[in-house]
């Protein structure tokens, strides 16, 4: 797949096959517009691109983005589009005077002049332009003056169990992780740097890999205890992972703890994805340590349970 962080390195194709959108968490209605791109690509010949932005359109144009909260990194979108098969990524950096270029312009100076658009593929809610004045019905209208097509992915074909980002930050929120995994068509991930932290786990003989995620704005599901598998340098391993600030010992920041199964190294500085599979508990106060550690041997035992 290539990628461009901006339009000024993209050739214009002959033949773009082109979709556009944020696709936060590119779940399983996103898919459903990225295979149509790759069917009409590889029945006209073309190329299939994928227009997206950073930042987070919301973060430039809406005053009550400081809480926003988001399913994927912009890093963990672009693997995502590269296992889907799409050949051209292109992240346009989304300023203040972006965001006022009209549907005119955008259709004109974007999709027609930069890319090559032959074809446009979009869901059937999508705007574009200054304050989203695009619509399907303004393409269909005037589509053949732009030299290109566009064709609408219907709504029930894009929300046949209601998928919508909203749907699935709302479940991962308040504990529900098999619907947001089944509504993102995977398991719901958290990827970081391992930080040393207080190191109580080893004392306690439930060790753990302490999480550091970077982005501030990337969501983290609702307080507990979860089924996890974890991907390090490309192994799994399974394990179990407390998300909190760690009542009983009166803790106060909220950390990410995973303890892995069969796993004894040690990876300060190094990268580890979690990958959340099921909720299995809230996260609770116990009365002393000895509480804590019958209980997390209590979760290890519904864990390894889980996974038979």
């Amino acid at each position: 797949m290539n990628i461009y962080h901006s339009l000024d390195s993209f050739q214009k194709l002959e033949y773009g096959v082109v979709t556009s959108g944020t696709f936060d968490g590119v779940h399983l209605g996103h898919q459903k517009i990225l295979t149509r791109l790759k069917e009409i690509t590889e029945q006209s010949g073309g190329e299939s691109v994928v227009l997206t932005f950073w930042p987070h359109p919301r973060t430039v144009v809406s005053e009550d983005s400081q809480d926003l909260q988001l399913l994927s990194t912009i890093e963990e979108k672009i693997e995502l589009f590269s296992k889907l098969g799409i050949q051209h990524l292109a992240i346009i950096p989304f300023t203040r005077s972006f965001s006022e270029l009209t549907s005119d312009e955008f259709i004109n100076q974007i999709l027609v002049e930069k890319i090559g658009t032959k074809k446009l593929v979009i869901g059937y809610d999508h705007r574009f332009g200054r304050n989203r004045e695009g619509s399907f019905e303004f393409l269909q209208k005037n589509c053949s003056e732009y030299g290109f097509e566009v064709e609408e992915i219907p709504r029930e074909d894009i929300e046949h169990t209601a998928i919508s980002s909203t749907r699935i930050r709302k479940s991962l929120i308040t504990g529900h992780i098999h619907e947001a995994n089944e509504l993102l068509g995977r398991a719901y991930s958290l990827s970081g740097t391992v930080v040393k932290g207080k190191q109580l786990g080893r004392t306690i003989g439930f060790p753990t890999a302490n999480l550091y995620v970077h982005e501030p704005y990337k969501l983290i599901p609702m307080n507990g205890v979860y089924v996890i598998n974890a991907v390090y340098q490309d192994q799994v391993f399974r394990g179990m992972l407390n998300i909190g600030v760690r009542p009983t010992v009166d803790g106060t920041i909220r950390t990410i703890e995973a303890n892995l199964f069969g796993f004894d190294k040690e990876i300060y500085g190094e990268d580890l994805q979690l990958e959340l599979l099921h909720y299995l508990r809230p996260e609770q106060k116990f009365n002393g340590l000895d509480m804590l550690v019958k209980q997390i041997g209590i979760d290890k035992e519904n864990t390894l349970a889980w996974f038979a």
